[in-house]
């Protein structure tokens, strides 16, 4: 979908009233609901009144003094952007006088002003610029002579944006926008009078501030005073298109601004429903990866492992995988063969995958990286509600009275989200933080947690289940909801079970480290939005966020299952502001799980053994299908070292990195006859690949991802891909060489055979998401034309609500004499993931290497100082990184990232897993901490594997493309 490069600005935000009023603008009548200001009620009437401190992302200001209006009846001339329109106001926009105002108002501003236009960055699209135009100004008769600020010094500081304040009009829409939209406070205006600029704090660089570079003081400005590098470098775009990030699961939207094949910058859509104008670092400006030096565009294979790359054909590395596939099949069994699907790449494409293995290969031995990190997600909330997907919108948060934050780091993990929430937050909202750690939402200059419930890893059950022994024994139960919604059985044995004694917050202090009287507070707080457990009188909103804090646990699955117990206890689902809403880690995490990743589910969690599901499929693809589950990641991984399985197809994920106790992963992959690697760069686990085939960046393809509100947007191809084909185009090449055609001409084709096939994507079309910006599933006969923004209104998918008890079992990973701490992992804001992506980009000014927190407490036992090299040890292996003592992680915990493979953090995280789904433990491994003066055991290993793969790399593609351990 192209859109214009310039949109319309509306001035003001938009009013929701009830109420409406009618004035006239002009001499034309215009109805508006209540509080819309003139400027915005003008514009909604085609009117235009010059502006330049307003837009319609913030606040009005009024500071500019060119929206001036007169209005018949009153003295002066009133700012239109701060001024509410009322009943039976006659409003003139356009008079001599105004002009005359509005034209001498220019000439202050340009006579301080660089007059460099040919050569500005934002000739063309520039505010300021338009507004001497529409004023009608000539000429300027002061300002040469005496001070002014023309010779102000750029801050080049930032590796994405300039700041000029020589042509800073300080109209302040930057400051707002990082208070309003961003709400980190970055900004401010310093000096007075004529020595008014903005400044990042202290007149200090924007690098060495607060600020986190999300971009929108960029996109808020005005002139070319914030300007973006690329279009400094590259000149203006002269076209766009609208896709999707490929970042987290927020799933925000945004043009693709370009000239040619060539993207000039990222601007977030305003008309996205899940960022609404909004972005973050990753998103905004970390997609140059998409052509860095080190994608891989050309096939290769090899026999072995240990030979060097030889660069084939598309036709002779499809040919070769299709035939070791086939050859180990007829060695091994057709079982012995399997794959693992992206959630990095589209549904259509995830689509394909599964399809491939289900058909072609003949067995269901597929399984995807939401194994480890959401898939308790799906088990949890199918099991309680009846559906494995988030409750809510984004924008539902707004409506939240009480917001209860579990196991999640919003602002550094789903920061656009965060940056909606800690609005709500200073509105008034009240939070609750669960987490071992102190997070940046437990306090900070505008936003504090009311209560931080700082558990022990591994004990979130014990919390969850005393926070319901609260609720219970305190009668602060939702009891109509219960009866009307819920299953009564299963309410009654849940309430008897969490009112035992053994439940209460005291007798699980002792476990959780929490002291009794915050679980109790807290619990008040959510139930009824006051800490003293007075039932008000109509129901408070209460939301639940959770992520991989939550999932990646022993009892992941029964973590789930404890939360949406406490939200249906207390009514909290089935309306806004309120449900349980994971914060999927991946852009198209979601999606993966729905388009039938795992192996025991086809697309749209239908199990595999039902006949009349099962022949619906075969019906579609003139297969006969497997009845029987196929394999999990962790069972293929222990099925190769067994010599059962010997294949594996794996796009868009690294395994090796992701994935806990690495070298395990590593001696699997090593044991198998053909590894088959599908990605963009030449990533851990290509290292063990035979055959690896060029993936496509979200920037080369079309497609849809889901986002975590179950939100499907377009992808669309913006440039070529680099290596010749997208990432479906290449499994269909796979397919037919293996003797199941396959023959799309287009993701649209697919996603008319996802719907076909898949009852809650019934109504899901690319004309309909082109229309309407996206769709969230459920999306058929029985829903909205645009799907379902809010799931279980008037009851649950599976009918009745069901309470599941939720006993709390310690980890297996206790600390010991030997292992006496306990380590547990997270994300930071400028990486992602793996880091493959943002590692290939200037995010690594920002973070370039893995460090371990530790107390100072813990610290000091060990003598180690901050910034020392720090050995960790524990029963899977060894590592090392620096230090950070940091009072942010409790004693006897110790925290890490896992963005750089270097780190080998996955190395020493254990084979630990839930007890229904086999995510990993990762939050929970016990270890030790040493200091040390050389590298681990693990990294020697990787630094010589590293160097072998360079030579062979070398000797391919030249110096330029030998990547592995740069």
């Amino acid at each position: 979908m192209l859109e214009h490069l310039k949109v319309s600005d509306y001035g003001t935000p938009r009013r929701e009233s009830t109420e409406e009023v009618t004035l006239q603008i002009d001499g034309v009548d215009v109805t508006v609901a209540k509080g819309t200001s003139i400027m915005r009620a003008a514009m909604d009437m085609g009117v235009k009144v010059p502006k330049l401190c307003a837009t319609d992302s913030v606040e009005p200001f009024g500071s500019c003094r060119l929206c001036l209006v007169e209005i018949e009846g009153r003295k002066g001339f009133p700012a239109s952007c701060t001024t509410p329109a009322e009943p039976g106001m006659k409003v003139r926009t356009q008079t001599p006088k105004l002009q005359e105002l509005r034209k001498g108002v220019m000439e202050l501003y340009i006579s301080d002003h660089p007059l460099d236009c040919l050569t500005c960055s934002a000739n063309g699209n520039c505010e300021l610029q338009d507004m001497a135009g529409v004023t009608g100004l000539r000429n300027v008769r002061y300002g040469f002579k005496g001070a002014n600020h023309i010779e102000a010094k750029k801050d080049e500081s930032n590796p994405y944006f300039t700041y000029d304040p020589s042509k800073c009009i300080v109209c302040s829409r930057c400051v707002r926008a990082c208070e309003e939209t961003q709400g980190t406070f970055a900004l401010t205006i310093s000096g007075r009078g004529f020595e008014s600029r903005v400044s990042p704090g202290q007149d200090q660089p924007f690098m060495d501030s607060e600020c986190v570079s999300c971009g929108a003081c960029v996109e808020a400005c005005p002139t070319a005073t914030l300007q973006e590098k690329t279009v400094i470098e590259l000149g203006q775009p002269e076209h766009s298109a609208i896709t999707t990030c490929a970042y987290c699961g927020v799933g925000c939207g945004f043009k693709a601004e370009m000239k040619g094949n060539q993207v000039v910058r990222m601007v977030p859509w305003k008309d996205g429903k899940a960022n609404e104008g909004h972005s973050c670092i990753k998103g905004r400006f970390a997609w140059g990866y998409a052509t860095h030096k080190d994608r891989i565009t050309k096939p290769m294979i090899r026999k072995t492992i240990h030979d060097a790359w030889r660069e084939v054909s598309w036709e002779e590395a499809i040919n070769y995988a299709a035939s070791e596939f086939r050859r180990i099949q007829a060695r091994h069994g057709k079982d012995s063969i399997g794959g693992i699907t992206s959630s990095r790449c589209t549904n259509e494409e995830t689509y394909l995958v599964q399809k491939l293995i289900r058909a072609a290969f003949g067995n269901n031995n597929v399984d995807t990286c939401a194994r480890v990190c959401h898939s308790p997600t799906g088990y949890g909330l199918g099991q309680t509600f009846g559906t494995s997907a988030g409750t809510q919108t984004f924008k539902s948060v707004e409506k939240s009275d009480v917001i209860m934050v579990i196991g999640a780091n919003p602002t550094e993990a789903h920061p656009v989200f965060a940056s909606r929430m800690k609005r709500r937050l200073r509105q008034g909202a009240k939070l609750i933080v669960i987490d071992p750690r102190q997070i940046d939402l437990v306090k900070s200059p505008h936003v504090s947690a009311s209560y931080h419930l700082q558990l022990k890893p591994g004990t979130n059950v014990a919390v969850i289940t005393s926070l319901a022994h609260v609720i219970v024994t305190e009668g602060l139960l939702a009891d109509s909801y219960i009866a009307e919604r819920c299953d009564d059985k299963s309410a009654r044995e849940w309430k008897e079970f969490v009112a035992r004694p053994e439940n209460s917050p005291e007798a699980m202090e002792a476990v959780t480290g929490v002291p009794a009287h915050m679980v109790r507070s807290a619990a008040r707080l959510y139930a009824t939005g006051n800490d003293q457990g007075v039932k008000p009188a109509k129901p408070v909103n209460g939301a639940i966020y959770y992520g991989l804090g939550v999932t990646e646990h022993a009892q992941g699955s029964t973590m789930v299952m404890g939360i949406a117990n406490l939200a249906m206890a207390t009514g909290n689902v089935g309306r806004e502001g309120v449900g349980v809403n994971p914060l999927r880690g991946q852009n198209n995490v979601q999606g993966a799980c729905d388009m039938g990743s795992f192996p025991h589910e086809l697309p749209g969690y239908r199990h595999i053994s039902d006949s009349t599901v099962r022949g619906t499929f075969e019906s579609a693809w003139n297969v006969e299908l497997n009845p029987e589950p196929g394999l999990r990641i962790p069972n293929m991984l222990d099925a190769a070292m067994s010599g059962s399985f010997m294949g594996l197809y794996c796009e868009g994920e690294d395994i090796v990195q992701s994935d806990p106790d690495t070298q395990h992963v590593g001696a699997a992959l090593a044991a198998m006859e053909c590894v088959v690697v599908q990605d963009i760069f030449l990533n851990e686990t290509a290292k063990y690949a035979h055959v690896l085939l060029p993936g496509a960046s979200f920037l080369e393809k079309d497609g849809t991802f889901t986002n975590a509100e179950r939100r499907i947007s377009r992808v669309r191809k913006v440039m070529p891909p680099l290596a010749g084909y997208a990432d479906w185009e290449v499994t269909q090449m796979l397919s037919n060489a293996l003797g199941y055609p396959m023959n799309y001409s287009h993701p649209r084709e697919i996603m008319e055979e996802i719907a076909a096939l898949t009852p809650t994507f019934k109504g899901v079309t690319y004309e309909k998401i082109d229309e309407f910006g996206s769709v969230q599933w459920p999306c058929n006969d029985s829903t909205e034309l645009l799907g379902t923004p809010i799931m279980h209104i008037d009851k649950f998918v599976r009918g009745k609500g069901r309470f599941i008890i939720t006993k709390y079992v310690a980890s297996d990973e206790k600390v010991t004499q030997r292992f006496p701490l306990l380590l547990t992992t997270g994300r930071i804001l400028s990486q992602y993931n793996v880091g493959a992506q943002t590692r290939r980009t200037a995010n690594n000014q920002w973070h370039s290497e893995d460090r371990l927190e530790i107390h100072p407490h813990d610290a000091q036992d060990r003598g180690i100082k901050d910034g020392d090299w720090v050995g960790i040890s524990s029963r899977a292996g060894d590592t090392v990184l620096r230090a950070e003592v940091t009072e942010r992680i409790q004693p006897g915990v110790v925290y890490t990232t896992f963005h750089f493979p270097e780190s080998g953090a996955n190395v020493i995280t254990t084979d630990s897993s839930d007890w229904a789904t086999n995510c990993p433990e990762y939050k929970v491994t016990a270890v030790q901490v040493m200091p040390v003066a050389k590298p681990s055991k693990w990294q020697q290993e990787y630094s010589q594997f590293n160097a072998e793969q360079l030579a062979h790399l070398a000797a391919v593609h030249g110096e330029a493309a030998a990547i592995v351990g740069k």
